[in-house]
């Protein structure tokens, strides 16, 4: 038998081995994602999104920020009374520009994140070190938040005492309920940036294509970016609701009119200026 440095409890090591907290085993990769219940064989069980997760801010972002600031600059020029060539070049130029400052901006922002959270986490590995006591005690509100009440004073001793002899498993502990950072959510600034990068030139396209045929008018060519955008932006809509099992046409609308309004916007500053200037 051992005894616990935390409370009176007493236990084997090999109860201690058990009193891990009770977190999901994640699924094989060739287990089937749907579950059927012994109750009903209709219903089944959607699986998380898995470890892509953490880089969907960057492909939202990525692709809207390229669909709606590109869009805008097009109808800008357009209502400027610039040619076809003009504003197919500014808008090449702006899509291109736009996706490496949004690649950049993504690895250096990233980049920053992590290492301030290493450096947090190294100043919390000090302070388990150095003042395990008090590390412990901030564990229990964190044990109650998580489903462990004071009434199980038996299980919450036993976890304390694995914690009190394993200062790693403490650590990894603090960094997830602290921080809310578990190792495998981390993001690469690579990744992100190349993500965030892609998808801003990808979202420029609607609003840049339609400007390729020398054949017709700003205006037209306009009013063709202006639909592509608006389709784009419902078709990213109904993917972020996808993700986040959410109102596809809330979201949908709620692009749209960012945008529409931008553009409306834009247009008529272009127009105001083109006045002003000619």
């Amino acid at each position: 038998m051992q005894q616990s440095n935390y409370g009176s409890t007493k236990f084997t090591s090999e109860e201690d081995s058990t009193t891990l907290l009770a977190l999901p085993l994640p699924l094989p990769e060739s287990s089937s994602p749907t579950i059927h219940h012994q109750n009903s064989s209709s219903i089944s069980r959607t699986e998380h999104l898995g470890k892509h997760r953490q880089y969907w801010r960057d492909v939202i972002l990525g692709i809207n920020d390229g669909l709606i600031s590109t869009f805008l600059l097009v109808a800008g020029v357009a209502g400027s009374g610039l040619t076809n060539t003009d504003i197919l070049l500014t808008a090449i130029a702006g899509s291109l520009a736009g996706a490496v400052s949004m690649a950049s901006g993504e690895y250096v922002a990233t980049k920053s994140q992590n290492d301030v959270l290493q450096g947090e986490i190294g100043l919390e590995r000090t302070h388990i070190r150095d003042f395990k006591r008090e590390e412990l005690a901030e564990v229990i509100p964190y044990l109650q938040l998580i489903g462990i009440p004071s009434e199980k004073s038996d299980l919450r001793d036993r976890l304390m005492a694995h914690y009190d002899n394993d200062s790693e498993a403490l650590l990894k502990l603090m960094v997830a309920l602290e921080f809310g950072v578990v190792e495998k959510e981390g993001r690469s600034p690579l990744t992100a940036a190349l993500v965030s990068g892609f998808l801003f030139f990808l979202g420029s396209l609607p609003s840049l294509l339609p400007f390729v045929a020398k054949d017709q008018t700003p205006q037209v060519g306009f009013l063709v970016a202006a639909v592509a955008t608006i389709l784009s932006l419902f078709l990213v809509g109904g993917i972020k609701t996808w993700a986040t099992r959410g109102n596809c046409w809330t979201a949908a609308v709620e692009n749209l009119t960012i945008a529409g309004c931008g553009g409306f916007l834009a247009y008529a500053v272009g127009k105001c200026f083109d006045s002003i200037v000619r």
